[in-house]
């Protein structure tokens, strides 16, 4: 009887596999959208790397049989892209952009979510109410008013705006200020910190995940703006990268030198990605805390 026990003790038991079919169901359907979403920046890549001729071949080759990575450096050394001119400008815009939009929306932002007076939400509401102003309504206004000001054809017409703050800006940074504690703000004013340094000391270092949001999304806003620099800009010298990358396929090539666009495309998604990749945990982080409010 002893023996029997044991026996049956040390017989193991058999699990049985369970098939999870919905989730491998979503599984399949993450791999055929993740393939669906590569395959453009694969072609991106492919063609950067491609000569004219094997460019133009039918049908078109997902790997190139000579990788030109001359087509980089062309778009550096030709006179008539002025590539390296143009990524310079979009640089000066986007970062001069993101200061401007930064401090001055945060400002804004601190001064409707610390201090309390008859006419504060009123002026909130019409602050969000120009986020329905589609750009067109106030374009040619804006258009006339930096043309009377001598600044046509430059790039300030690009950057000003930003140290003016932004509606939509200021909506996120004020629902993030509103949930710091007013504690926080009373040992402040017993240490003597002025309002100033309230904001400067205080508030900002305490606003991290935000302040990435809100310099992602304006670095992006501005770095693929095409329809700004198209009104204001008249010189290839003065280009940024949207506006330049669109010349490319003008008449002074023979053939559209889509190659050399694609390189061009590339160089370009790069500062984006990268930004992203960098600031990925206090981008979400940011969306989220606001929401909380």
């Amino acid at each position: 009887m002893s023996e029997l026990m044991i026996g049956q003790r040390q017989t193991p038991k058999r699990k049985k596999i369970k098939l999870d079919i919905p989730r491998i169901v979503g599984f399949i359907i993450l791999i055929a959208v993740t393939i669906a979403m590569i395959m453009p920046l694969w072609f991106m890549l492919s063609t950067s790397l491609k000569t004219t001729k094997e460019m133009l071949a039918y049908p078109p080759s997902f790997i190139p049989e000579h990788f030109a990575w001359g087509n980089f450096k062309e778009l550096f050394v030709n006179s008539e892209i002025k590539f390296g001119q143009q990524y310079k400008n979009s640089v000066i815009v986007a970062v001069l952009t993101v200061i401007g939009t930064v401090f001055s929306s945060s400002f804004v932002a601190f001064g409707f979510a610390r201090y309390r007076a008859k006419l504060a939400p009123f002026l909130f509401m019409l602050l969000l109410s120009t986020l329905m102003l589609p750009y067109p309504a106030i374009m040619i206004p804006q258009f006339l008013l930096f043309t009377k000001l001598g600044l046509h054809d430059s790039l300030l017409p690009l950057v000003l705006p930003a140290f003016f703050a932004s509606a939509y800006m200021v909506f996120l940074l004020k629902q993030f200020f509103s949930s710091l504690p007013n504690e926080l703000y009373d040992a402040g004013r017993i240490d003597g910190c002025r309002e100033f340094r309230l904001y400067w000391n205080l508030t900002l270092p305490l606003s991290g995940p935000v302040i990435a949001t809100v310099a992602i999304f304006s670095f992006i806003w501005s770095w693929n703006d095409l329809l700004a620099p198209v009104l204001y800009l008249d010189s290839q010298e003065n280009f940024t990268l949207p506006i330049g990358m669109a010349a490319m396929l003008s008449s002074k090539f023979r053939i559209a030198p889509w190659n050399l666009m694609m390189a061009a495309s590339l160089l370009s998604v790069l500062p984006v990605v990268a930004l992203f990749a960098l600031a990925q945990r206090r981008f979400v982080q940011g969306i989220v805390l606001t929401g909380i409010k």
